[in-house]
């Protein structure tokens, strides 16, 4: 049992997931009520175990270079690189290149059924073609569904393994980074990236996204989303166009 847990431990680390002791531990004492199931299967089912996970619960704090500094919030520091990998997840995503009513109002779509209809995505893309916005909803990506073109830029909040928080900007669109395409609980890695005024910058070259999802925090982050949108609205006076 002990060279299973080494291997498992083995292969999570060779893809930047430092598993603790007592996540493995208990991995493994319930897979082990299955007979027959070969390493390599165990192997999977561990990985798919993590990224649906908080990374609080199973990854361990002990290697320095795998978390974040404790002050990367820092607005002071003027510029710092931050080698990694360091795995995170998202807490939060909001796509900072569009209005809070047009993300407002993509969400009605949704919520009347229109932006599943072709032609309606049509329509809502012809709004925003000079803005580019074009491609995506013309062929009904998840994103556009969910936001109406979510072409970002995105600013996230992350989280590593010992709880600390940061805000993520793009600073070049990330592939696979935006509303609808990553959930909240989503898993990314962090290698080389710069850390400008406490705020981590996102280019296709220092993020790699290892994809899960955490059900219960993603759902709560859907059914509020609406809500905290129309309350930033009242906050900060925004008018409709």
């Amino acid at each position: 049992m002990t060279n299973v847990h080494q291997q498992i431990s083995a292969q999570l680390r060779s893809k930047s997931l430092p598993v603790s002791t007592s996540w493995l531990t208990t991995f493994v004492a319930s897979a082990s009520l299955q007979r027959n199931v070969p390493l390599s299967a165990l192997t999977q089912t561990a990985l798919f175990r993590v990224l649906a996970s908080d990374f609080r619960d199973s990854l361990t704090t002990s290697s320095p270079s795998s978390i974040l500094p404790a002050d990367i919030f820092d607005p002071t520091v003027q510029e710092r690189r931050i080698q990694g990998p360091i795995p995170v997840q998202v807490l939060d995503i909001e796509d900072i290149g569009s209005s809070l009513w047009s993300q407002v109002e993509a969400i009605e779509r949704v919520e009347r059924g229109e932006a599943i209809r072709g032609r309606e995505i049509v329509r809502t893309v012809n709004v925003g073609e000079d803005r580019g916005e074009g491609a995506d909803g013309a062929n009904g990506t998840a994103g556009s569904t969910e936001s109406g073109n979510s072409n970002g830029p995105h600013r996230l909040i992350v989280q590593d393994a010992a709880g600390t928080k940061a805000v993520a900007v793009e600073l070049r669109q990330v592939h696979g980074v935006g509303l609808g395409k990553l959930p909240i609980g989503a898993k990314l890695l962090l290698r080389n990236a710069t850390v400008a005024r406490g705020m981590v910058l996102l280019t296709p070259e220092c993020v790699t996204i290892l994809g899960g999802k955490i059900d219960a925090m993603d759902q709560i982050w859907r059914d509020g989303r609406k809500e905290r949108l129309l309350e930033r609205i009242t906050a900060t006076g925004e008018q409709t166009q």
